[in-house]
């Protein structure tokens, strides 16, 4: 996902796609552990897109919380 789209969502869509994303993650890390995984670089991409999600959560709460 990038920055563009995850900065057009509110932050409660964003907490649910944070939700969903990790729950994606936790599926890919169980098919990786059988070795049923066929893109293993997916498993990174996730945790990056988790990962920029919560900055600009935080940015969005600190925004709210200046003003």
């Amino acid at each position: 996902m990038k920055t563009d789209e995850i900065r057009k969502l509110s932050a409660e869509e964003l907490e649910k796609k944070i939700v969903e994303t990790k729950k994606e993650l936790f599926e890919l890390r169980l098919k990786q552990a059988t070795g049923a995984l066929e893109k293993p670089s997916k498993i990174r991409q996730l945790r990056k897109d988790v990962a920029r999600m919560k900055t600009i959560l935080k940015e969005i709460e600190m925004k709210v919380g200046g003003e």
